[in-house]
């Protein structure tokens, strides 16, 4: 089919990457969110943002489960403490714990409660198909990662705060989320607004010159 592809007249487009980079630059990781509630709508058309992002073979590995339910938070909280005390009691190791020192962070995870809102984004490591056979995915993490990142920059842009939670390992979430064996959980995004008087750690940014090269 041919492309359909909207050209952006030269005049305009190093406006528009100015503008939507001064965007970016304004998200932050957050850890102390409000209960203030989140419309279901807002979250379907973020993920459906990332649902546009492009994978290997178009096989568009990916599954967002938008957990909103009070229970399910509560069960999820108590899964992933679990996994974050035994991280923090001694599994990550020195040097992981040395390297999130400045973070400020530990096994405590209330906001996995107060946030309206979690997504679970899990990887199909493979498929089926109408038949029952196993159908092999190529570049899966790639893929899903690209979606997320989608799926961030969305959540940012329509006004929300994120978390990346990443306990290990998120076995539990599969029975929570009843998700199938085929699909391994990679992040718990919460998802919400900041809590009044949220404060985040004075870090920055690599600039330019350190994260790129022009050849």
């Amino acid at each position: 089919m041919p492309l359909v592809f909207e050209g952006v007249p030269e005049a305009e487009m190093q406006g528009r990457a100015d503008a939507f980079l001064a965007r970016m630059r304004k998200r932050r990781t957050v850890r102390d969110f409000s209960d203030k509630p989140v419309p279901r709508k807002l979250i379907e058309t973020a993920v459906r943002v990332a649902g546009t992002a492009p994978s290997g073979a178009n096989q568009q590995p990916w599954s967002f489960v938008c957990i909103s339910d009070p229970q399910r938070k509560a069960l999820i909280r108590v899964g992933a403490e679990e996994e974050e005390r035994a991280f923090y009691a001694g599994r990550a190791g020195e040097e992981w714990l040395d390297a999130l020192s400045h973070l400020g962070t530990d096994e405590n995870k209330p906001f996995l409660e107060t946030a309206p809102w979690l997504i679970a984004i899990f990887a199909q490591r493979w498929g089926v198909d109408a038949e029952g056979n196993r159908i092999k995915h190529y570049y899966v993490p790639e893929s899903v990662g690209i979606a997320t990142g989608f799926l961030i920059a969305a959540l940012h842009d329509a006004g929300l705060a994120t978390l990346t939670h990443t306990p290990a390992p998120m076995n539990f979430l599969n029975a929570i989320c009843g998700r199938p064996d085929n699909e391994k959980a990679l992040i718990l995004l919460v998802v919400g607004y900041p809590e009044e008087g949220c404060a985040v750690p004075a870090i920055g940014k690599k600039p330019l010159e350190e994260i790129a090269t022009f050849l």
